[in-house]
């Protein structure tokens, strides 16, 4: 498998997932021109994407989908809320209901707590070897954390650092949006669930979504190695994503 996260935070978020069958998007919120030059600098042809994943409904995770379905003909996963709430009328997509196998992907679906109608977030399996996937979530559920424990590489929400945010220029009504069960995971929830996720089989780890300003890079690998720290762990090999700058493709 191999991952790469082609743009991530508060503009416009995308991945790219690779298995020996399949490559696939996680959402599309950049345009759709950004997202072919990234893919092609990573030496995968735009055309060749087979199906792109959608978390959530906002403008940030969508922004380019229109205009990458159309000219590449991909097919959409999302659910009908999603689709209710979009109002795409697209011909090739599926609708999802739950985990599902897609020749050498299965996919299993984690439900996300957001102020949208439906979101997911997503563990992506391939010959034995896994990614979690989840951004734009107050709260991750206790019973979905037996899924996300042990995989080989997670790219996880640290949307905001809360001091920034609660001394920023947000209206009230924002700051209490982002900090509510149906908001953003700050810093330090952030990287105290990886401490509960992670294993000594972790890879890697990608910090996402990083608000442009109620956050940082410093502020988010500070929360991150307090935390294992904390919970005397080792820290896995971690990375920030960008706004507008790829990160590494991790071969997993």
């Amino acid at each position: 498998m191999k991952v790469c996260v082609l743009a991530s935070g508060s503009k416009g978020n995308c991945t790219y997932v690779e298995t020996a069958q399949t490559r696939s998007l996680i959402d599309i919120g950049v345009s759709a021109s950004y997202a072919e030059k990234a893919l092609r600098s990573i030496g995968v042809d735009p055309s060749s994407i087979q199906r792109i994943f959608l978390t959530h409904t906002h403008s940030d995770h969508t922004n380019g989908l229109r205009v990458f379905l159309k000219k590449h003909h991909p097919i959409l996963y999302f659910t009908e809320k999603m689709d209710n709430e979009l109002q795409l009328l697209v011909d090739d997509f599926v609708y999802i209901d739950g985990d599902m196998q897609i020749n050498d992907l299965e996919i299993k679906v984690i439900k996300t707590s957001h102020d949208v109608s439906d979101s997911n977030g997503y563990v992506f399996i391939s010959e034995g070897k896994s990614l979690m996937y989840m951004t734009d979530t107050g709260y991750i559920n206790v019973r979905n954390h037996g899924k996300l424990k042990d995989h080989d590489m997670y790219v996880l929400e640290s949307n905001h650092d809360i001091q920034m945010l609660m001394n920023g220029s947000y209206p009230h009504y924002l700051k209490q949006r982002i900090l509510g069960s149906k908001g953003h995971l700050s810093n330090k929830d952030c990287a105290y669930y990886l401490t509960e996720f992670t294993t000594d089989r972790t890879k890697k780890v990608i910090l996402a979504h990083l608000s442009e300003e109620n956050n940082c890079p410093e502020k988010a690998l500070e929360a991150y190695y307090l935390a294992y720290e904390k919970a005397h762990k080792k820290a896995p090999q971690v990375e920030v994503a960008k706004q507008k700058e790829r990160t590494e493709v991790v071969n997993l």
